[in-house]
């Protein structure tokens, strides 16, 4: 990686405390996937998800939508997204960069082998808590043991 720094440990745990309600983006219904299995896991941990994905109706109990500007528009006037954990390829984290800049969300997180360095460094930019190439679960999992 060049000049991106993850939050510190301690700055990811203060984080994973606050949030309360996290879009999955790329999120399967296929529950060997890694994107389900996180997603049903940080359900247990207590946060509310928000599943993004155009293929897919519904999930793990929850509506899916199409993009993150329609699971933001159909919130209303519900808790807002604390944090967009993106399941996606690299090439499509420069749009989700851009969607969530656009729609003022709080913080990004790319799961373990996302990387996109020009994108996280825009993120930061916009005053986003930025995670890349981290599993979300595992950093939630390591606060529970802590």
């Amino acid at each position: 990686m060049g000049n991106f720094r993850n939050p510190s440990r301690a700055e990811i745990d203060a984080f994973l405390r606050r949030i309360r309600t996290i879009a999955v983006v790329g999120i399967s219904a296929n529950s060997s996937r890694p994107s389900h299995g996180v997603a049903r896991a940080l359900q247990r941990f207590g946060y509310t998800i928000v599943p993004v994905n155009p293929g897919i109706e519904s999930v793990l109990g929850e509506p899916c939508w199409p993009t993150l500007d329609a699971a933001v528009a159909a919130r209303g006037a519900a808790p807002p997204v604390d944090l967009v954990d993106v399941f996606r390829l690299p090439q499509f984290v420069p749009n989700i960069v851009n969607d969530c800049i656009r729609l003022k969300l709080p913080a990004l997180w790319l799961q373990d082998g996302i990387i996109d360095e020009a994108s996280v460094a825009r993120a930061q930019s916009a005053g986003m808590f930025t995670v890349m190439d981290r599993c979300v679960y595992r950093d939630r999992v390591m606060l529970a043991a802590g």
